[in-house]
C-alpha cells in the first residue's frame, strides 16, 4: 500500500496550478454517450476516478484516445448496455452512466455503485431510480443488481426531495433525449451543473435554468459531438487556499475561479485570513492571527462539504471555539479522531457536529486516510505538525488530486510518496 511521508513545518512559498474539476469531468465523460459523434475533452485531470470512467466507456464499446490532459471519446457503436461490476463497485460516479445509456439505447444494467468509506454501499440511489421511473423507465432489482428498460422516455415533472448534485445532473442528461418537456424542481445549483448544461446546449440540447432551483429540458432527437473544456476545480482551489492559511504561506493559486469559492473567501475576510484575488488567480498571504468561526455545510452556494475537512484542520490553529456542523454526510466528521491523536482539542457532540478549541500545536503520527477529503485534510495537518507524519491508504487521496506529491514539492513541502 502506498503512503505519504511528510516532514512538517518546512517553509513554503511559490505558486500552484489548479487542475480540471473532478466533479465536472466525471459528468462530461458519461454525457459523451448521448451522442454518436466524437466528443473531445480538454483540461482533463489525470486521477483514478477519471481512469475508471474511461474504462467504463471502453467496456460498453466506446473508443477512447487519451493524451496527457486531453481525450477524445467515440461511442457510435455501443456493444453492451451493462456496466461492469468490477468498475462500478470502485467509485460512486459510475451511477452517472446509467441515464445516458438508458436514454440512448432504452435499457441499462448496473450494480449498486461503490466508492470511499462515506459512499460505499451506504449512500442510496433512490433519487436516481425515482427520477428514471418518472421519465418512464421500468425498474427490476435482483441480487443488488438493477435492470432498467424504456421503449421511449417521456418528459415529466420531478421534484427532488433532497437537493442532489449528481441526481440533478443525471436526470438533466437523461431528459435531453426524452420525448417532450421535463421540469426538474429543487435542483442543485453547482457551477459543474451549469458547465454541463452549457456544453449540451451547444451540441443541440435545449436546457434552461441550470444554476437555479428549476431546470427545464425540451427533449431533442439528437445530440452532436463537440469540444468541452473542464472548468477549474473549485474544491482544489479552496483546499490549496486553506493549506496556505493553515501553514502561514504566501501562495499564488493559478488557473482558478475565485468566485466559485465565494463562501470560503467571505469567511476568510471575517476570520483575518489575508488574500488578494483576480479573475483567474488567488494570492494567499501570511495571516498571523486567525479567529475561530462556525460553519454549517450546505449545498452550493453554501459551504461545500468537500471543504469541511480541510477547514476543520484550519480551525485547530484559530483563536477560540468553532463549531463544525456537517449536514451532508453523517460519517464525514469521524476523521477528527485522528486530529485529536495529533494534539487537536476537538469534542464530538454527535455524528454531525464537533467543537474545535484552538489554537493547538499538532504533532506527527502514523495515520490512515479514510476518504478523499479527510485524506487531504491529513496532509494539511501533517504540513503544520511537528515531526514526520506517515499517511497510509493514499489511493483515496489520489482519486481526487493529480500528482499531489510533485505539486506540493514544487512549493517547498517535504513530502515523499512511497510504494
Amino acid at each position: 500500500m502506498s503512503k505519504f511521508v511528510i516532514q512538517g513545518q518546512t517553509p513554503l512559498k511559490g505558486q500552484i496550478k489548479v487542475n480540471g474539476a473532478k466533479n465536472s469531468a466525471l459528468k462530461i465523460i458519461p454525457a459523451s454517450l448521448l451522442s454518436e459523434e466524437t466528443v473531445t475533452i480538454n483540461n482533463l485531470p489525470a486521477i483514478e476516478d477519471i481512469k475508471l470512467s474511461l474504462e467504463i466507456i471502453k467496456a460498453v464499446g466506446g473508443v477512447v484516445n487519451r493524451q496527457d490532459h486531453q481525450c477524445s471519446i467515440s461511442t457510435k457503436n455501443i456493444q453492451t448496455t451493462s456496466i461492469p461490476p468490477e468498475l462500478a463497485n470502485k467509485f460512486r460516479a459510475s451511477i452517472m452512466f446509467v441515464g445516458p445509456i438508458l436514454a440512448r439505447t432504452g435499457e441499462v444494467s448496473f450494480p449498486h455503485p461503490g466508492g470511499c468509506v462515506i459512499g460505499a454501499g451506504v449512500r442510496p440511489i433512490d433519487l436516481f431510480l425515482e427520477g428514471f421511473s418518472a421519465l418512464g423507465a421500468t425498474i427490476h432489482i435482483a441480487n443488488n443488481y438493477y435492470h432498467l428498460t424504456a421503449k421511449k422516455l417521456k418528459g415529466t415533472e420531478y421534484f427532488f426531495t433532497t437537493v442532489s448534485v449528481t441526481g440533478t445532473e443525471a436526470l438533466m442528461m437523461t431528459a435531453t433525449l426524452a420525448e417532450g418537456r421535463t421540469t426538474l424542481k429543487n435542483c442543485a445549483m453547482e457551477p459543474e451543473i451549469v458547465a454541463l448544461a452549457n456544453y449540451l446546449n451547444t451540441q443541440g440540447a435545449k436546457i434552461s435554468g441550470a444554476g437555479t432551483p428549476t431546470i427545464t429540458i425540451e427533449g431533442v432527437d439528437y445530440i452532436k459531438g463537440g469540444n468541452f473544456t473542464v472548468i477549474p476545480d473549485r474544491i482544489e482551489t479552496g483546499t490549496f487556499a486553506i493549506l496556505a492559511a493553515a501553514s502561514q504561506t504566501e501562495l499564488l493559486i493559478t488557473n482558478c475561479h475565485p468566485d466559485h469559492i465565494a463562501i470560503l473567501l467571505n469567511i476568510f475576510h471575517k476570520i483575518g485570513v489575508r488574500f488578494e484575488q483576480g479573475e483567474n488567480w488567488l494570492k494567499m498571504l501570511p495571516s498571523p492571527k486567525i479567529k475561530a468561526y462556525n460553519i454549517k455545510t450546505h449545498e452550493y452556494p453554501g459551504f461545500p462539504t468537500d471543504l469541511q475537512s480541510p477547514y476543520t484542520v484550519l480551525m485547530t490553529q484559530a483563536q477560540g471555539l468553532s463549531i463544525i456542523h456537517e449536514t451532508i454526510y453523517d460519517r464525514r466528521l469521524l476523521f477528527t479522531d485522528m486530529l485529536t491523536q495529533m494534539g487537536a482539542n476537538i469534542i464530538m457532540c454527535d455524528p454531525h457536529r464537533v467543537v474545535v478549541n484552538g489554537p493547538t500545536p499538532l504533532h506527527s503520527r502514523k495515520l490512515t486516510s479514510p476518504d478523499l477529503r479527510a485524506g487531504i485534510a491529513m496532509v494539511i495537518a501533517a504540513l503544520i505538525a511537528e515531526g514526520t507524519t506517515e499517511i497510509d491508504n493514499i489511493y483515496q487521496i489520489e482519486r481526487g488530486y493529480e500528482a499531489l506529491a510533485e505539486r506540493l514539492q514544487a512549493i517547498g513541502v517535504n513530502i515523499h510518496r512511497i510504494d
